[in-house]
């Protein structure tokens, strides 16, 4: 592994076509998005010598393009965490800010796009871990709207909330990415033409824009803002550092400097979003990380307990005695903060719980989409700091998780809504960088990277 930022989990290189839109570029992959004949661990011991016999849709169509693929990048384990501090593999570092977080849990992906190891890269956002990293390391990150990429062969976390995203140096840069790798997939039935989708989107909203056939997104990157309105909620920036909140705020004078309105608007939802953010995707990890029982995926029992394995017998990977016992053997090389978050997504989707947690965030969920639907009739984009503070310092979330649930306040509304937001650089605020967050309605991805090209102007 890479030693300088601990950015790389496996330096491999995978060469693309001889041509095509990304001929001549690097691109650095989420070590969760599966590669064919090389590793891909998810940040976990669980899956250390794990080797996928297939490409994810995004990675064939990053080979397609010309691409070529440098390796896979650090990041928090299984997806959980806003800091890349959870990794098997220890903690990346900010090229951005030395000493500090590069955010999570992509923190990888933004770190190689900083240092400059990867010209691109690509992360998963299921909470903001596009975002929050593309914020810590001063990079432009897009979380896609739900539906719009293919999460074939991307290891699950949370199904209903995660989307690939692309990571890049600038909002146009990003933009031709997420054109390569965006699309319907016959693998992955939640994907949908984007004309499609946004005509039935518009629709629901009572929404007037043009639709028609799929976008080129990074011609939409022209900086064009005049007659845009961008709406502020109260909720979104209420939270934020001072110094934070001047840099949003300088923003938004700079827009309006454009031609584009800047409207307070209120979304009274986002209130209860990390709390119903926290028990979806915390239900929704333990179904699909029961799956590393040490047969069908992950370390057996007796390789938990410093014994060799085989299970070529078709029996079950050699476990005698207690299965229980077994399983939750095997289970011990999942970190502290994947088995905390089994066990409450467990709870919450146990007898007698499940009405009281899981039904009424998805409750709120569905409120979190109305109050998005509504103001979107209103205006735009939707604008908020991408983070309330700058990059932590290392360590400092660790010891108190909760900071760490409450640092997404900003960002995991978006993914309850299933819609597209970008994070663009919005200087630094003692010593590190930060960002500010545009939310668009539902496959409105143009309208966030014309927005977001604007403050990059």
């Amino acid at each position: 592994m890479s030693t300088d930022h601990n950015i790389f989990v496996t330096e491999e290189t995978i060469e693309g076509a001889s041509d095509g839109p990304l001929a001549g570029t690097t691109v650095a992959v989420k070590d969760n998005i599966s590669t064919e004949g090389v590793r891909t661990t998810c940040g976990s011991e669980m899956l250390e010598d794990y080797v996928p016999p297939y490409d994810a849709t995004v990675v064939e169509k990053l080979k397609e393009a010309g691409a070529t693929i440098v390796g896979k990048v650090n990041m928090d384990e299984f997806g959980m965490g806003s800091t890349t501090e959870t990794s098997a593999f220890g903690p990346t570092e900010n090229p951005a800010a030395p000493g500090r977080v590069p955010g999570g849990s992509s923190g990888g992906s933004a770190a190689a796009v900083a240092a400059g190891e990867a010209d691109l890269a690509l992360g998963t956002d299921t909470g903001g871990s596009v975002r929050n990293p593309a914020a810590f390391c001063g990079v432009v990150g897009i979380k896609p709207t739900y539906g719009l990429v293919s999460r074939y062969g991307l290891v699950a976390y949370a199904n209903s909330l995660e989307q690939i995203g692309p990571l890049a140096p600038t909002v146009e840069e990003a933009a031709r990415l997420l054109d390569v790798i965006s699309g319907p997939d016959a693998n992955d039935a939640t994907t949908r033409e984007v004309s499609e989708a946004r005509r039935a989107s518009e629709s629901r909203a009572g929404d007037a824009r043009e639709t028609g056939a799929d976008s080129d997104y990074a011609s939409a990157a022209d900086g064009d803002v005049e007659g845009t309105t961008v709406g502020v909620p109260t909720e979104l920036v209420e939270g934020a550092d001072e110094g934070v909140r001047e840099r949003f705020e300088a923003t938004l004078d700079d827009l309006e400097s454009q031609g584009a309105t800047v409207e307070e608007v209120s979304l009274p939802s986002v209130e209860h979003a990390v709390e119903a953010y926290y028990v979806i995707a915390m239900s929704e990890a333990s179904s699909n990380l029961a799956r590393y029982d040490g047969v069908r995926y992950g370390t057996s029992a007796s390789e938990a307990n410093g014994g060799s394995s085989d299970s070529s017998d078709g029996e079950s990977g050699g476990f005698e005695g207690n299965w229980n016992e077994a399983f939750s053997n095997s289970r011990e090389a999942f970190g502290e903060e994947v088995k905390r978050r089994i066990l409450l997504g467990t709870y919450a989707l146990s007898a007698g719980y499940h009405d009281k947690y899981y039904k009424q965030a998805q409750d709120a969920r569905a409120w979190v989409k109305q109050d998005f639907d509504e103001t979107f009739q209103r205006v735009d984009v939707v604008a908020s700091p991408t983070m309330p503070t700058p990059p932590f310092e290392q360590g400092e979330s660790l010891d108190d998780p909760l900071q760490m649930y409450l640092a997404d306040a900003n960002t995991v509304p978006v993914n309850l809504a299933d819609l597209p937001a970008i994070s663009v650089p919005a200087g630094e605020v003692n010593g590190g960088p930060v960002g500010v967050q545009f939310v668009g309605p539902a496959f409105g991805e143009e309208e966030i990277v014309r927005v977001g090209s604007a403050v990059e102007n």
